[in-house]
Parts: C-alpha cells; sequence; structure tokens
C-alpha cells in the first residue's frame, strides 16, 4: 500500500506498512480504534482513508448489519513518511477512459431534487449534500492519470493511494481537518460558479458569485455545522473567515474558515464521532440528511466524500474530503458528483453544476 499526500504542496510518501488496519464489518468497528490508538502510542504514523459509510459507524440510527465490500477503514501503518511526491513505475502516460455513464437517468435526477425540496418544505432539513456517480471504464496507468489531471487542474489537497486492489485518485479542493499541537482548522466548502470566458466576465463572475445569496446560505449554514460539531469536542471557536472564493481551471468554488483547539491527545473515535463526516457533504442537520441521502441516493458513496490523509505520533493530524476523487478497480471506475440543495435549489440548475463539476475528468474521454 502506497499513500501520497501532497497537502498544501508539502508532499508526503508513505510506503512499505507494517501493517494495515483496515474494517469491513461495522461489529469491528469499534475495535479497529484500538488498534488505532496501540499504534500510534507505538510511535507509528497512520495514513489511508475513510469511506463515507463509516459514518454510519458512529450513529446507532445510521448503523446497517452488513459486511461491505469496499473498506470503512483502511490504515496503513509506517515507520515514516518521506518527504517527495509518488513518480509512475512506468514510462508511459498514456490514459484512456472510455464509456461513460451515469447512475442515474436524468428524470430520476430531477425527481430526487424535487423530493428534498418537499423534505426542506416540510422543515425536516435545511439542506441536503446529494450525491450522483460518474461511472466509466479505464485503461492505462492510474498514478499517470492522477498527475495528470494533477497538472492541468491544481487543486490544495490531492492525494493518491495504490493497493494490489484499487486505486484512489484525489484531486481535492476540500480540506476536512488540520490539527497541529491543540490549534484545529476545518474548510468546509459549499458553493459553485461557471467561470467566465475572458478576464472581464471572469472578473465579473467571482463578484457575482462571492455575493450571491443562495450560495452564501448554503455556505454560511454548513459553516455553522461546523462550528457546532467542533464545540462539542473543542474550544475557542471560531470562524474567522467566511465565503472566501477560490478559482479552479473550469469553475470557482466558496470556502469558509472554521478554527478551536481541540486536547493535543484527544482520541482519535472521539474527534471523528463529533466531526465524520463533515457536514459540507451531508446537509443539516446531519443525522436527518444522512437518512435522506440514504433513501436517494442509488448507491454506496464509498471513498467519496470520506476522508484521506494521516496521523502523526503526536496526533497531529491532517485529511482532506475526496471529492473529485476517482476509485478504479480491475479497470472499472467510478467518481462522485455533489451538490448541496437547498430550497431556492432547481433540478435544472443542480444539474448543470454536477456536470460542470465533473468536466475536469470528462473533458478527458476517450483522449489518450
Amino acid at each position: 500500500m502506497k499513500v501520497s499526500i501532497q497537502f498544501e504542496k508539502k508532499p508526503l510518501l508513505f510506503r512499505n506498512p507494517k501493517f494495515i488496519i483496515s474494517c469491513f464489518d461495522p461489529s469491528s468497528f469499534a475495535a479497529c480504534f484500538k488498534d488505532i490508538e496501540n499504534a500510534l502510542s507505538q510511535g507509528y504514523y497512520l495514513a489511508g482513508f475513510l469511506s463515507y459509510e463509516a459514518g454510519y459507524c458512529f450513529e446507532e440510527k445510521l448503523l446497517e448489519n452488513k459486511v461491505y465490500d469496499f473498506p470503512l477503514i483502511y490504515l496503513g501503518a509506517y515507520e515514516s513518511p518521506v518527504k517527495c511526491g509518488i513518480s509512475p513505475e512506468t514510462k508511459t502516460s498514456q490514459s484512456i477512459l472510455k464509456d461513460l455513464s451515469l447512475n442515474i437517468t436524468r428524470d430520476k435526477y430531477f425527481s430526487n431534487i424535487r423530493a428534498i425540496r418537499d423534505y426542506i418544505a416540510q422543515g425536516e432539513v435545511y439542506q441536503i449534500t446529494y450525491c450522483i456517480k460518474l461511472l466509466f471504464k479505464f485503461r492505462g496507468d492510474p498514478l499517470s492519470l492522477y498527475k495528470l489531471l494533477l497538472k492541468e487542474q491544481p487543486v490544495p489537497y490531492p492525494a493518491y493511494i495504490e493497493t494490489d486492489k484499487f486505486h484512489i485518485l484525489s484531486l481535492s479542493p476540500e480540506m476536512f481537518i488540520k490539527k497541529e499541537s491543540t490549534h484545529t482548522v476545518t474548510k468546509p466548502m459549499k458553493g459553485t460558479w461557471r467561470r467566465g470566458g475572458n478576464m472581464i466576465s471572469d472578473f465579473a463572475a467571482r463578484v457575482r458569485f462571492q455575493y450571491d445569496y443562495k450560495n452564501r446560505a448554503e455556505n454560511v449554514m454548513i459553516a455553522d455545522l461546523l462550528r457546532n460539531d467542533l464545540g462539542r469536542i473543542g474550544s475557542d471557536i471560531k470562524a474567522p473567515r467566511l465565503f472566501e472564493v477560490a478559482r479552479y481551471k473550469t469553475l470557482f468554488q466558496m470556502t469558509s474558515t472554521v478554527t478551536g483547539r481541540l486536547e493535543r491527545h484527544i482520541p482519535v473515535y472521539e474527534l471523528l464521532a463529533s466531526l465524520f463526516p463533515s457536514g459540507s457533504v451531508t446537509g443539516a442537520p446531519k443525522i436527518r440528511a444522512m437518512q435522506i441521502i440514504k433513501e436517494l441516493e442509488a448507491e454506496e458513496r464509498k471513498i467519496y466524500t470520506g476522508v484521506i490523509g494521516y496521523i502523526a505520533p503526536d496526533r497531529n493530524l491532517f485529511f482532506n474530503i475526496p471529492i473529485r476523487t476517482l476509485l478504479i478497480r480491475e479497470g472499472i471506475g467510478e467518481m462522485g458528483i455533489g451538490g448541496g440543495i437547498v430550497w431556492d435549489s432547481t433540478p435544472e440548475g443542480e444539474w448543470d453544476e454536477s456536470m460542470l463539476k465533473a468536466k475536469f475528468l470528462t473533458d478527458r474521454a476517450l483522449t489518450p
């Protein structure tokens, strides 16, 4: 298992794990966290991921009595990382994506958006982050594709994971959590806007986006949820920056920053039970939103909207939220696409936004 973390342009490569902590069965979920604490106490770094469905295991109302075919937890235990990136073992950079399709029809998507708006109208939720999937066939070297996509659209929190059964290519622009000693930062992302076609229209689009009522309402709602989640286990909770606009190749996205202080040696289970999954990928209130997501989404999210990152022996940690993230297994790939649905959302607008978010990958379809 190899894990390449390139958060904030500080590459770390984890390779040759001493052992792997994994969980497919919710009945062994709590035991995994004992293994995590033991590994950290022995001086190991842990690097890997938690899937979105791991979030069910923190909440009795969501818990399912089933064994998953994709890991809920998959963390390698390493002596130390190397401060470098990862290079392809082969010289070829050819990667072919073909037979792209969605796991839902347009009509069914529209119907589900209307159902979410009904839940909002009934006062059950304020917002739902609803996900569909782009499916495809893949031939080539996953690492070469990862590097090509990252070169074409740089993001602040990319990661690459390679195992003997699957590859994960995460082109994520979103931080889940960064903890250094007691200082903790999370940056929920909510809000998307198409870029302009030239310098003037691009500037105008950015200004319209930053002051757009719908996107600001989505964003502040989730920032408040994160403040509440962090406040359950921390202190000195603040939101020093709201409605920041980040620019990417095809779109703008809005983030806010929430900070707080945690116990230096807070147990990993306690931290994740409060924060995971991020409110930015569920909606609010979180538990009811996750119940509706389970009802409406066609299949498990797996790595999409879970977390990827590492925990150091001193309990410093850093995780992204794997959006714009490809999961490739035996030549078959998938990528989740999500959006925050509020009362002002329209099926047409959300569909267009989803296609915009996937454009960085769909533009490469059938292109060697």
